[in-house]
């Protein structure tokens, strides 16, 4: 069953409502609603006519005012994609990610969910309609959103929707995607994909579709964010920095990690967040080496408390930072020398950070870890963010060969910059991380949240 989305009624404005005051800047201007500050933070402010919106919006920030006109994001991102698609002679585009198809058309469906499932997708014509498959009938979920051209129900190829009719359904979805490739094609037999099983892909090539990489062009096309983009940001980085403070407010000898931790997550629901991708909060001697997800051992007094917060805040976007504190009044001196050397190495990679380094300069320019700390660093020096982690990714100079890639630093990338530290055997470990903005001149910090300078 095909259902159009033309013939979806127009949208109406959702009915704005103020935001909670933990989230909002601590100086408004007279022009400033409550809501724009939760977009801005403390820095800067953007058009009248781009916060006054009728956009239709759908999910878990229904019913507010967007900071920025979503439309325009919506548009934005779909002209990035057909760019890079462009640039590689791709006809079509087939994207299975739930944040690709997110980033695509802004139409959500059980994000999550249907990230196990290939349940739901959404095809891209270079020169044509955008068409959403979407988990059953569901239309209602599309309205008013002009990135959507054309609703239909996905014929579903996981095994748990389709057991043994698995081929014969991607079959029939196969001949679904060669219409479309035919009709708007124009004799090229391109298709990008980035990521479907086998079946889904022998089925197309049956049909004579050329498949290419389609992970690729989302991921380029991801990486410079629009100032709208940036507004909506900044909305998931206030509800960050507002599931810190409650954290911090929380932490005190006997609570578990995991009872720390559900603060964030319950701030980032209760102000429109969507989810939290990992629970990397870990306290004491579970701190180093890094990477133990929170448990049920109770914070004890004087135990550092180290977290990740890798949070999907509203609209979608992510808020990537790490602090430390110590369950207590004051750190002990190997405390105070772990966190310097952590701040030391924030603060040193974040200065170096231009447009127009690519990543091997910046590998080449970073701090040098000493000895004791090298056999524990972190995974990676710098990533990029946005719906979530996203390219480019820069490792460390000493693991540049066996596992980097160049890649160019551009204005209007975010970036995230990390640190661990924590000695090889020893009882415990820093991590900080700060999200930033690439500028015209360096870097502008998207993250507000205070470091524990006091211990310096």
């Amino acid at each position: 069953m095909v259902t159009p989305h033309r013939e979806v009624r127009p949208a109406k404005t959702p009915a704005a409502r103020n935001l909670p005051p933990e989230i909002v800047a601590p100086e408004i201007g007279p022009d400033i609603t409550p809501e724009v500050s939760l977009a801005i933070g403390s820095t800067g402010t953007y058009p009248a006519e781009s916060r006054q919106t009728a956009a239709r919006q759908h999910g878990a920030m229904e019913f507010s005012e967007a900071p920025t006109d979503l439309d325009a994001v919506r548009r934005y991102r779909l002209a990035r994609l057909r760019r890079e698609m462009g640039a590689r002679d791709l006809a079509g585009l087939l994207l299975f990610d739930q944040l690709n198809t997110r980033y695509a058309t802004d139409a959500t469906n059980m994000q999550i969910w249907c990230s196990h499932y290939e349940t739901r997708c959404v095809f891209v014509a270079l020169e044509g309609p955008v068409v959403l498959f979407d988990y059953a009938n569901h239309p209602h979920l599309a309205e008013g959103l002009p990135t959507v051209d054309d609703y239909r129900v996905m014929k579903p190829l996981s095994y748990f929707s389709a057991g043994p009719r698995a081929e014969e359904r991607a079959r029939l979805f196969a001949a679904e995607i060669d219409a479309l490739m035919r009709e708007h094609g124009g004799g090229n037999r391109r298709l990008g994909v980035d990521r479907l099983s086998h079946l889904g892909c022998d089925a197309l090539r049956a049909l004579g579709l050329e498949l290419a990489g389609g992970e690729d062009v989302a991921e380029q096309a991801r990486a410079i964010k629009s100032p709208g983009e940036i507004a909506l940001m900044r909305c998931a980085i206030a509800v960050a920095d507002a599931g810190c403070q409650a954290m911090r407010e929380a932490l005190r000898p006997g609570i578990t990690e995991n009872a720390l931790w559900a603060k964030l997550h319950e701030t980032n629901i209760r102000l429109g967040g969507e989810w939290i991708e990992t629970r990397l909060l870990s306290s004491g001697p579970r701190t180093n080496p890094w990477f133990r997800e929170c448990s049920m051992r109770e914070i004890e007094q004087g135990d550092v408390v180290t977290f990740d917060t890798d949070l999907i805040g509203p609209y979608g976007y992510c808020a990537d930072i790490s602090r430390a504190w110590v369950c207590g009044d004051r750190p002990n001196d190997e405390q105070r020398r772990l966190y310097a050397a952590a701040f030391s190495q924030i603060e040193h990679n974040m200065a170096i950070l231009k447009p127009g380094m690519t990543a091997r300069e910046i590998a080449e320019a970073s701090w040098q870890i000493p000895d004791h700390y090298r056999s524990n660093r972190y995974s990676s020096m710098i990533h990029g963010v946005g719906l979530a982690d996203e390219y480019p990714l820069i490792k460390y100079l000493p693991d540049f060969a066996a596992k980097g890639y160049d890649s160019l630093i551009e204005r209007g990338m975010t970036l995230c910059v990390e640190s661990f530290i924590g000695v090889e055997g020893g009882r415990e470990g820093i991590k900080l991380e700060e999200q930033v903005l690439v500028t015209e001149t360096g870097i502008e910090r998207l993250s507000h949240y205070p470091y524990e300078t006091d211990w310096l």
